[in-house]
């Protein structure tokens, strides 16, 4: 199936139902192809995929997050 832009932009709906379906979405630009949308794999979590969740899991010093980062707001002196 092939969507220009302004397709997605009014019809996302019928679009990502298009894509349930299982097809396969060309998404054009001024009559060129400038994306394409496929079905994520059944059953399989993005995160899964993503080699940077859970890449700061073993850090100690993040133990306490809301700590952490009101030491990173902590104002700085110049001196």
């Amino acid at each position: 199936m092939k969507a220009t832009a302004k397709d997605l932009r009014y019809n996302l709906k019928g679009i990502m139902e298009s894509v349930e379906r299982g097809e396969e979405v060309l998404v054009t630009n001024r009559g060129r192809i400038k994306a394409r949308i496929i079905p994520a794999a059944a059953g399989k979590s993005m995160k899964e995929d993503n080699p940077f969740v859970g890449m700061w899991k073993d850090r100690t010093d993040m133990g306490d997050v809301e700590a952490y980062v009101r030491e990173l707001r902590k104002g700085r002196s110049l001196c």
